[in-house]
């Protein structure tokens, strides 16, 4: 949908989340993140991108932390 599309621009643009490997789904404004990012700056800015993207109701957050 346009609305995933939008979502990731979004993240490719951001610094914190551009090098990571997230999904994004989205059903009825709600948008449904998951994939692996290197730290919880990087999960929670992925969160923070989401919901400043214009048309976005929810985000639900399943990205797994890397560990080392």
């Amino acid at each position: 949908s346009i609305l995933t599309a939008k979502v990731k621009a979004a993240l490719i643009e951001s610094d914190k989340t551009k090098a990571h490997q997230i999904t994004v789904e989205t059903k009825e404004g709600v948008v449904h993140l998951s994939g692996f990012v290197n730290d919880a700056t990087a999960k929670a800015a992925a969160t923070d991108v989401a919901r400043s993207v214009t048309g976005v109701k929810d985000v639900k957050n399943d990205i797994s932390v890397k560990t080392s």
